[in-house]
């Protein structure tokens, strides 16, 4: 892992980035640019805290969130953590029956989602305090990182970075850079709940552009099939740029060039997203909803539309289709991510 260049032990480190510190492992970082964007960024599980991005309405946070630190770790505690802007994995998404076959061997992981696997399970990522590694003052940077331990459902001790760059072009830029000790499973994501509109909108009240033609169809229970949907014809045809659609949990199969992988629009802020990813799949998912029991951001109730999530990853139970891409993580490679969110402010 890095080396810690520069751990602040202040209030205010300087102008582009102060840290606001939580308790003795857990600390609030924040990045600013010089056009009025300020994002918090916890290292509970390396979560985005809060985007404020100024728009003609005023300066926004457009992602939804709980009040404090203490709401994550008690979202997770109770079971009910929608897995607000965090980092997941050690595989994001599901995996069927919770196994896989990895060099001929059946992988059996812990069922956390019915009979499933979800997020990374019993030792996932997004419940846990990242270590701080260093402030890039030149990229205006944050780098945490993660050992994640072997243990009895995943193979191999898998080092993990994760670096948050906020550009004066108006781009949070998320990297991911993973090495392990053994062949693994690996896919990894943010899990950020989106509304250009803030923490009170409706996404259905915005406009959604999807770089894609398919999509990968469902069972009942939302595993993969093997199989895809054309995008021509359905509800979910965002090819050309329409209102979000409510009930939207599916993996988008990208196209191959570069162009933005989704693009979402309000015209209420008059805020665009671009989302650009090297990741062959976004997971689009329209939520948000929380137990009764934890208080959200401003108190705000959120519900079943109140946030929209651009998971680039690879696909859902890949590891048991031959035909998606591969999610294995060999001994001696290096898992490589790079995942971009512009914001512009319509003219």
């Amino acid at each position: 892992m890095a080396t810690n260049n520069s751990q602040p032990n202040t209030e205010t480190k300087e102008e582009k980035f102060s840290v606001n510190k939580h308790s003795n492992e857990i600390s609030i970082y924040t990045l600013r640019n010089n056009n009025g964007i300020e994002a918090n960024i916890t290292n509970f599980g390396a979560t985005l805290f809060s985007l404020y991005i100024p728009t003609k309405n005023g300066k926004t946070d457009v992602v939804l969130g709980f009040n404090t630190i203490d709401e994550y770790i008690k979202a997770f505690e109770i079971g009910a953590s929608p897995y607000f802007n965090a980092i997941v994995g050690r595989f994001a998404g599901r995996i069927k029956n919770s196994q896989f076959s990895l060099n001929g061997k059946i992988i059996q992981l812990d069922q956390n989602h019915g009979k499933h696997h979800l997020h990374g399970g019993k030792y996932q990522l997004s419940n846990v305090a990242w270590n701080f590694e260093n402030y890039n003052e030149d990229e205006n940077a944050i780098t945490f990182s993660y050992l994640s331990k072997a243990n009895e459902y995943y193979p191999g001790d898998v080092n993990i970075e994760v670096t948050y760059t906020l550009t004066e072009n108006n781009e949070l830029n998320i990297k991911y850079k993973a090495n392990t000790t053994e062949d693994t499973l690996l896919n990894l994501t943010n899990h950020a709940y989106f509304n250009l509109d803030g923490i009170s909108g409706n996404t259905l009240n915005q406009k959604l552009q999807v770089n894609a033609e398919k999509f990968l169809e469902l069972d009942s229970e939302n595993i993969p099939t093997g199989n895809f949907i054309a995008m021509e014809n359905h509800a979910f045809d965002f090819r050309n740029s329409k209102n979000v659609v409510a009930g939207v949990d599916h993996c988008f199969v990208l196209k191959n060039n570069n162009e933005p992988a989704a693009i979402l629009e309000s015209e209420t802020n008059g805020l665009t997203m671009k989302v650009f990813t090297d990741q062959p799949a976004v997971q689009i998912y329209v939520g948000g909803k929380t137990s009764e029991e934890l208080q959200n951001k401003n108190l705000v109730e959120y519900h079943t539309e109140s946030g929209i999530c651009f998971e680039t990853q690879v696909f859902p139970d890949a590891p048991n289709h031959e035909d998606f891409p591969n999610a294995i993580l060999r001994k001696g490679e290096t898992y490589h991510q790079n995942t971009t969110f512009q914001f512009i402010n319509q003219k």
